[in-house]
């Protein structure tokens, strides 16, 4: 565990292994993103557990693959056995679109993966694919697999856009609570381009939970800690839902208690997503020198964290959400 300049505990390392996706989510890939080009820009499996060995040998703890879409890297059941090999790796998640996720979860489970976070921003077919270019059924089938594939938890994760998906807040709700799933609803923002948020598609963590309101009884539960992230949780009294709000943008001490850096796919630390600041593994990786210039650099990133992101400003990201990591 580090501490950085704010006093903040940083145990968390958020992993992309790749900036390719099978979706096309408004909030994440701009119109015609193509990935990278080069195979070699892409950490190799080898890697990416190298850089796990020496961030657990620093006192991180637990360790999240997302992409992009993960799912999608052929050797992904391979670096999860490997991250799960490491002495002082607690836990191991995966973030995904859930589309693969049926054939995988099995396997993924005996490598040792913890925990599930499944993208699902609406229940209606038609709507889903309006949102993710994405087909519905492959996800069901891959959240079902996952119930059953005996995960310490899966969780359901949407993204919130009005005009878009607020009639969906209510059946995504129940159905949570029909399989026992917590289930976030996440401000959006800016991570595609500066121009994705608007006055007009912005829906506030505020307004969900008026929403909400309207049908049921919000119970606050502060000492409730469902993973690792910012999510206030609620419990909603008849239907038992327990449902966490991320308001990166409303919520004035959103930045107060992160504890995460995150490494892209083609090997920068970035210390915050909604700060431009990276420092790359990769030529460090590369030059054939022990893992004492790894440590080095992630104990930079560390200090060099920023104390608050800067989404509330007019944020231009420098590179989209799918080639930083979800």
């Amino acid at each position: 565990m580090h501490i950085d300049t704010f006093g903040r505990k940083i145990d968390y390392l958020r992993i992309s292994i790749t900036d390719r996706c099978n979706e096309r989510c408004l909030y994440c890939m701009p119109e015609g993103y193509q990935g990278w080009s080069l195979k070699p820009d892409h950490l190799t499996a080898g890697e990416i557990i190298r850089i796990v060995r020496v961030a657990a040998d620093m006192g991180l703890r637990k360790f999240r693959l997302t992409g992009g879409e993960p799912l999608l890297r052929p050797d992904l059941v391979q670096i999860v056995a490997g991250m799960a090999a490491i002495p002082g790796v607690e836990q191991i998640g995966i973030s995904t679109n859930g589309t693969r996720l049926a054939a995988l979860a099995k396997p993924l489970r005996e490598a040792g993966l913890a925990t599930v976070n499944v993208s699902l921003d609406a229940l209606d077919p038609g709507l889903y694919h309006q949102m993710t270019g994405g087909t519905l059924g492959p996800v069901l089938a891959g959240i079902r697999t996952a119930a059953s594939a005996g995960f310490d938890r899966v969780k359901l994760n949407c993204v919130l856009m009005r005009g878009m998906n607020e009639g969906e807040i209510w059946p995504l709700v129940l159905f949570a609570a029909e399989h026992g799933f917590p289930l976030r609803l996440i401000e959006l923002m800016p991570v595609t381009s500066g121009g994705v948020l608007t006055e007009r598609n912005f829906m506030s963590s505020a307004e969900a939970m008026e929403l909400l309101r309207q049908r049921d009884q919000l119970i606050p539960q502060p000492e409730r800690h469902v993973g690792f992230g910012p999510a206030k949780y609620y419990q909603l009294r008849h239907t038992g839902a327990l449902v966490g709000f991320i308001g990166a943008l409303t919520n004035p001490h959103f930045c107060e208690t992160c504890n995460k850096l995150r490494l892209t796919a083609d090997g920068k630390v970035r210390p915050c997503l909604a700060d431009h600041g990276e420092i790359s593994l990769r030529e460090t990786l590369r030059c054939g020198d022990g893992d004492t210039g790894i440590r080095e650099l992630l104990q930079s990133a560390v200090l060099g964290k920023p104390q608050e992101h800067r989404f509330r400003g007019a944020f231009q990201p420098c590179r989209p959400m799918t080639a930083i990591g979800g």
